[in-house]
Parts: C-alpha cells; sequence; structure tokens
C-alpha cells in the first residue's frame, strides 16, 4: 500500500519529461554536392540543442532533430550558412564558400547573406 503513495510523483515525473522537452524535426534544403559536403554540413550542427543531423546529397535536403528551447531553425539555418553551405534563409558568406574544395562549390541561389566574422580562420 505504501508503493501506491507513490505511483502518482512517479508518474507526474516521467510525464514532466514529455512537456519541458520540445523536440522538434524540421527538413531544410541545403545546397550541397558530395559527401565532404555532407560532413561538413552535418559537423556544423554538433552543438547544443541539436540532437542529429543528417543531410542527404542525392536530395539536398537536411533532417535535423533539435530541442526548440534550446536552439531555433533559424540558428541552425545560420550555422550551416557559416560552414559555407547556402539555407533558404541564409547564404553563406563569399569567402568562406570560396574556401570549400571544388567538388563542394554548387551552384548559388539568392538568399540573405550572412556577416563573416572576422578572425577566424580554417
Amino acid at each position: 500500500m505504501k508503493s501506491l503513495r507513490f505511483l502518482p510523483a512517479v508518474v507526474l515525473t516521467f510525464l514532466s519529461i514529455g512537456v519541458f522537452a520540445q523536440t522538434k524535426v524540421d527538413t531544410i534544403k541545403v545546397s550541397g554536392n558530395c559527401s565532404m559536403c555532407k560532413r561538413t554540413i552535418e559537423t556544423a550542427l554538433k552543438v547544443p540543442g541539436v540532437t542529429t543531423a543528417s543531410w542527404s546529397p542525392e536530395t539536398k535536403m537536411l533532417k535535423v532533430n533539435y530541442d526548440a528551447a534550446k536552439i531555433t531553425n533559424e540558428e541552425i539555418q545560420k550555422k550551416v550558412a557559416a560552414a559555407g553551405y547556402d539555407t533558404p534563409k541564409f547564404k553563406a558568406p563569399d569567402e568562406v564558400y570560396d574556401k570549400l574544395h571544388g567538388c563542394c562549390q554548387y551552384d548559388r541561389e539568392g538568399a540573405e547573406k550572412l556577416p563573416v566574422k572576422a578572425g577566424k580562420k580554417h
């Protein structure tokens, strides 16, 4: 009978975990060409809040699972653009794009250009 007193507390604990976790899954178009692009794009998203990131060279689509309480879709797109790859909202800085390996330099479309932070070298 004593164990039944703790049952509501245990149930509430498990329910609260689901309430506070704001896990989202988004699919974002990301320009790129090859497996080297895939590695760079996915590595750029090894940041707090992103659970998984998988980019397909065939479809040019990035599937990303993330905690919306820690990072936004816009911040994710900025990180990808900062790595040299255009997204629907942000265009990679020309200086970063120009440093990509030749096979990774894709045909560019219009998007808002992300400013480059001075002092960061690859």
